[in-house]
Order: structure tokens, then sequence, then C-alpha cells
């Protein structure tokens, strides 16, 4: 049996998966996946390994981490403002799911994964095309900043929305990163939310695997206990922004 366990909530006249980034509730049997995927529970800590409080993250800073693979990119933002909640998305194939809200005490805080949903640009060790635009910098992408873009090809995404479509090609949101915050105000990441690019990503950058994580076995690995976590600046060499 795999570890994954497949979790899927129905909503009257539709299906709808809902889940609270904080704490999952409601019915739930077990379904195919595609919306939402429990994975190994991981601490979110910094370069040295110390627990990251939701409290101390800088305000609109893209902060990048690994999850649930190896080799798979996150996002962690902490928002200038709470977020909206029981948002309503759509995969490219038309399935229905609720993205909750943010976390943390004033429900400012979310994790995406860092990879475009439209042709699959993400931040890498060289560059990386894909970040949140902070409030006050502008963006060729949107007509107002405090979003997520990908400058590869101008996609827009609503960072306090479940990271909702809001312009370009893009034709669904990001898969949101499911978070809890404990008491003590450490964060965990515990699943994905939403249709992934993840086996699609494996299959087209081999060779980007192969050089920076040394192959397709290891950049497959699960992330478990804890996901080193470090400014978008750290991560890439260069980032671009439009």
């Amino acid at each position: 049996m795999e570890r994954r366990n497949f979790l899927k909530i129905m909503a009257a006249g539709a299906a709808v998966v809902a889940v609270n980034p904080s704490l999952i509730r409601g019915t739930l049997y077990a379904d195919d996946g595609r919306l939402y995927v429990t994975y190994e529970k991981a601490q979110i800590v910094d370069a040295s390994g110390t627990p990251i409080k939701a409290s101390s993250l800088e305000k609109e800073m893209t902060y990048i981490f690994n999850y649930p693979y190896a080799s798979t990119p996150c996002m962690l933002i902490n928002l200038p403002e709470s977020t909206q909640q029981e948002v309503e998305l759509k995969s490219e194939t038309g399935e229905s799911y609720v993205w909750k809200n943010g976390v943390g005490k004033d429900r400012t805080v979310v994790a995406y994964v860092a990879i475009c949903a439209h042709q699959m640009t993400h931040p890498t060790p060289n560059d990386s095309f894909i970040q949140y635009v902070p409030k006050s910098k502008p963006t060729m992408a949107y007509s107002k900043s405090g979003i997520i873009v990908c400058s590869s090809h101008l996609s827009a995404y609503d960072a306090a929305a479940g990271a909702k479509v809001l312009g370009g090609a893009a034709t669904q949101p990001l898969a949101a990163v499911v978070l809890n915050v404990a008491e003590d105000d450490t964060i965990w990441a515990v699943g994905i939310l939403g249709p992934d690019k993840f086996q699609d990503y494996f299959k087209s950058f081999k060779p980007e695997l192969k050089e920076f994580y040394g192959g397709i076995a290891q950049a497959k690995q699960l992330v478990s206990i804890s996901a080193k976590t470090v400014k978008l600046s750290e991560f890439s060499k260069e980032v671009i922004q439009y």
C-alpha cells in the first residue's frame, strides 16, 4: 500500500475538495488523489535546520523549499494582508476544489508549488522566472502587484486566493501546499491541494534533475521530517521578473 492517502470531500451538487490548511476535517473517503494528496509530513526549517516560525517570516518575501519530492520547488510567502477564504477553484479539466485560506495568526502565510501550470517554468539553482511580486513593485503581467508572476510567459496568479489564474497563458491554478501551523508557531507541510505537474516535470527535465539532484531516482525521493527553506535570492543565482 502506498504511503500517500487520497482524500476528497463531496459537496451537494458537485465533487468539491475542501481542505483547511491548518486542520483537515469533514467526511472523507478514499479516491484517486488527483485533487488532494497527503505526503510525508515535513517541518519547515532554515538553512541551519532550525524550525521557522510563521510569525518570523518576512512580509512579501519569496521563500523556497522542496516538497513533496526532493526536486520539486515550492514557494512560501507571508502576505501583507489576510487571504480570502473558501475559494472555489477549477483544474484545466473542470474539476472543482476549495482552497480554504492562509495559515498563521492572521491567515497570511501561504505556500504553492513553484512549477508554473503553463509550461512548468520553475526556480533552479541557476535562475528563476517565477516569484511573488510585492505590492510596491510593478509587473507587466497584471494591472496590480501583490501576486505570483511567471515571467516566462507572464502568467499571473492570485497568492491570496489559492493561486487562481489572473491572466496569461496558464489554464489552472498553481497546486497549493497544505500547511499546518502548530501551537508553537512552527510550520509543517502535509500535502498538495489541486492538480500538480509533478510527473510531467520529472519527464521533461531529466538532464536538469541529473545535474542538480544526481538523477531521477534521487529527484523523486519523498521529503520527510524537514524541508530546508531559503529566500529565493539565495536559492537561485539570478531572479528575473517582468
